[in-house]
């Protein structure tokens, strides 16, 4: 009899394509597979339809419960007590107050019987550890980001982590599988519990690839220079701001297309500043595409962004899934120099340009030596490209996951919920 796994996520299944490409390795690495998933996103529940319609594995996608709203007095609760010295928040308060569809995803979790549960993000946590411990099993996590190096600064964020690390002290010491997105968020992870996560990165599989990603070696030759970004959400902290600015001081004539969610209007600030800038004609929205997509869009581009800030701990630590999705597309990739991304630059050598975001005239630089070269452009493609499909694919960096997994049902005797 087959290994049964629940992998449990508070996002929508469109939202998180780290879920989907987890859950197809086990289920074609023979494991009995069910993603617990919430279907809150109206803008994405299309693309959540399709990708269910054809998943091999269970899906099951939960509601909002009515007392999934009413976390005020959660709140209220788990900040006296926090204020009480040496007592300690209890599990159920925290997930509570922390928010999301802890409740739900702890209900539909239980309820599904499995020999190991994955929960991704910190909303997930206690609802693997209670169905691990309802269904006498193990229970693991995914970390794609360093979730309790989140806060931003000010009383309202230190509250919020301190609910996030009353949240991972109750929930993974226990786990007998962990992995992280990025070598130091495995790291920083490692120092806080004493745990040793396995790195699995953002990367994409080989199956993406298609006859559009060749778009990408004749794409600078159509004259200038195409910039793309994307994300679900468009925001303010990405470092675009710093590159529309190098847009404007350059000498060649660069574009920029930005794909995301434009819910909180960020798109439209962008757009502000393209038009302060001058630049407003080469500036462009577009809007969220399913997952299994985003490879194939992004090969007709000469150039990604993956432009993180330092806003953040985590976001210092973190390889994000644009960096990968460019690499496999064909594309050579832009980033900001934090501490992962300086990590990661040796690798890919000619492949990436590591920059400052304060360092307007150095970015303006790289994009006019790109754009006045197409040898140093074609170059830099083929490079990206021999890295995606060699050494950064899916294909490759699922056998950390697989490995990491085996070694838990390897080891009955470590510890349950």
């Amino acid at each position: 009899m087959a290994n049964t796994v629940c992998i449990v996520s508070p996002g929508n299944l469109a939202s998180n394509p780290r879920v989907l490409k987890e859950a197809d390795a086990l289920h074609e690495a023979g494991y009995e597979v069910t993603a617990v998933v919430c279907n809150y996103t109206e803008a994405l529940r299309r693309f959540d339809d399709e990708i269910a319609a054809r998943a091999p594995w269970r899906v099951l996608r939960v509601p909002r419960l009515a007392s999934e709203r009413y976390f005020h007095l959660a709140s209220d609760v788990a900040a006296h007590v926090l204020s009480m010295a040496g007592v300690k928040v209890p599990l159920a308060i925290a997930a509570s107050a922390y928010g999301g569809p802890s409740a739900a995803l702890r209900q539909a979790a239980c309820a599904v019987p499995a020999d190991l549960y994955i929960a991704h993000y910190v909303a997930a946590l206690p609802a693997a550890r209670a169905a691990a411990r309802r269904h006498g099993a193990m229970m693991g996590f995914d970390a794609e980001d360093f979730h309790s190096g989140e806060g931003a600064g000010g009383a309202a964020e230190a509250f919020r982590m301190a609910l996030v690390r009353t949240i991972e002290d109750a929930c993974l010491p226990l786990c007998a599988h962990m992995t992280a997105a990025a070598p130091l968020i495995g790291e920083a992870y490692a120092e806080r519990y004493d745990i040793s996560p396995a790195t699995v990165l953002n990367v994409f599989p080989l199956a993406m690839l298609s006859a559009a990603t060749g778009e990408s070696l004749h794409a600078g030759e159509r004259g200038g220079l195409r910039a793309y970004w994307f994300s679900q959400t468009i925001g303010l902290d990405r470092g675009l701001q710093s590159f529309l600015r190098a847009m404007a001081r350059a000498q060649a004539r660069v574009t920029l297309d930005v794909r995301g969610g434009n819910r909180w209007g960020h798109g439209d600030r962008l757009i502000e500043l393209a038009r302060e800038l001058g630049i407003t004609d080469r500036v462009a929205l577009l809007p969220v595409a399913p997952p299994d997509q985003m490879v194939e869009l992004a090969a007709s581009y000469d150039i990604g962004l993956s432009l993180e800030t330092d806003v953040t701990e985590s976001r210092r630590l973190c390889l994000t899934n644009k960096i990968f999705t460019y690499l496999l597309a064909g594309v050579p990739v832009m980033m900001s120099d934090t501490p992962a991304q300086r990590a990661l630059a040796p690798d890919l050598g000619e492949a990436a340009a590591l920059v400052s975001l304060a360092d307007i005239d150095g970015m303006a630089a790289v994009l006019d030596r790109l754009a006045a070269s197409s040898a140093a452009l074609r170059a830099a493609k083929v490079a990206a490209a021999r890295l995606g499909r060699v050494r950064y694919n899916w294909d490759v960096e699922k056998q950390f996951l697989l490995a990491s997994v085996a070694a838990a049902f390897d080891h009955p005797g470590q510890v349950r919920p």
